[in-house]
């Protein structure tokens, strides 16, 4: 059994987390923290857990962390780079769902997330960015992974195949992404209540937000320095999902889109290709792993649509680390999610 350790398991993302390894048949959950709800059983604080996981939240401790084989940290973002130095010096792995180790460039990260690295030469020589599809075999032997963002997860894998393929013009791509309210994170703003954003639609840090330079770092390679992406984010009134419109110009029109798509994620277990002409939607994909696609040139015009929906608490987070944990332990990568999506 791997035993398993999540520090910070009290948000949305944690929750996920404990739903989907306490069905895990390889996993066994050793140790829970959270400093405000040490001493109190988890399924006190999460009913739907009663039955399925007898432990209690403790406070952060690296000695008991110590004692597991891989500890997951979904906390906010500046506290494991404080804590996973040590815990790899003692031969514990670990796999990052917030943004510590996501961009290789410390001072990139610094700018944007506002406070200085505490271990910046991690991020070159040992992080490994954990999206499957593109890094799976650097995934099996790390020891530090960084589990992508949710936007950057729906982003990369609808402009992969064009810019990959060569197919668009890198230097003029758009992202229209939404979101639900628990992207979020799970805590009392009064932008986040129900009355505030139950039948509005508005997008937010058009100037610029954090998951823009993630993505413009995954797909530069297939781009060169010519890569220029507009990326607005919005909040939508619904708990989970995120639906990305991606557009881009065509090098040639009339080109099969279809087959290149088919081509590129054959195979992958969590990446599902509309047939043409279809548009997938969030209700399809929540609760599931799954990223689903669809691609389309719309009147032949040289404009490529994109349309990219995940399931943000579980591709774009949870279960994408939980899939990178398979990865890593030599376990079959589909193993605790097999999951269906919740309709309706």
């Amino acid at each position: 059994m791997i035993r398993v350790g999540i520090v910070g398991g009290t948000g949305y993302t944690g929750a996920e987390l404990l739903r989907l390894l306490v069905g895990h048949p390889a996993v066994s959950i050793t140790t829970i923290t959270s400093r405000n709800e040490a001493g109190v059983r988890v399924s006190e604080l999460f009913p739907q857990l009663r039955g399925r996981l007898d432990i209690v939240f403790t406070e952060p401790d690296e000695g008991r962390l110590a004692d597991c084989d891989l500890v997951f940290f979904a906390t906010p973002n500046g506290t494991a780079m404080r804590m996973v130095p040590g815990l790899l010096a003692t031969g514990v792995r670990v796999i990052d769902l917030a943004a510590d180790f996501r961009l290789k460039d410390s001072d990139e990260w610094e700018r944007w997330y506002g406070m200085p690295h505490a271990c910046s030469e991690l991020l070159a020589t040992e992080a490994v960015y954990g999206l499957p599809e593109l890094h799976r075999a650097e995934i099996r032997n790390a020891r530090l992974v960084a589990n992508p963002g949710c936007y950057p997860t729906a982003v990369t894998l609808g402009f992969l195949p064009l810019l990959e393929g060569g197919m668009v013009d890198p230097g003029w791509l758009v992202a229209d992404a939404k979101s639900g309210v628990s992207g979020a994170g799970r805590k009392a703003e009064v932008g986040l209540l129900m009355a505030e954003v139950g039948e509005s639609f508005k997008a937010y840090a058009v100037d610029g937000h954090r998951h823009l330079p993630e993505i413009v770092q995954n797909l530069s390679p297939f781009a060169g320095d010519g890569l220029h992406l507009t990326f607005v984010p919005h909040l939508l009134p619904m708990v989970r999902g995120i639906e990305a419109t991606l557009y881009a110009r065509l090098r040639e029109t009339g080109r099969d889109l279809q087959a290149l798509f088919e081509a590129r994620y054959r195979g992958e277990p969590f990446v599902d290709l509309m047939p043409g002409g279809a548009s997938p939607d969030t209700r399809s994909v929540r609760g599931s792993n799954l990223c689903r696609l669809s691609v389309a040139e719309p009147m032949g015009r040289g404009t490529v649509v994109v349309q990219s929906v995940i399931d943000n608490l579980v591709k774009g987070a949870a279960g994408q680390a939980v899939q990178n944990m398979n990865l890593m332990f030599g376990l079959d990568e589909c193993t605790a999610l097999h999951g269906v999506a919740l309709v309706p």
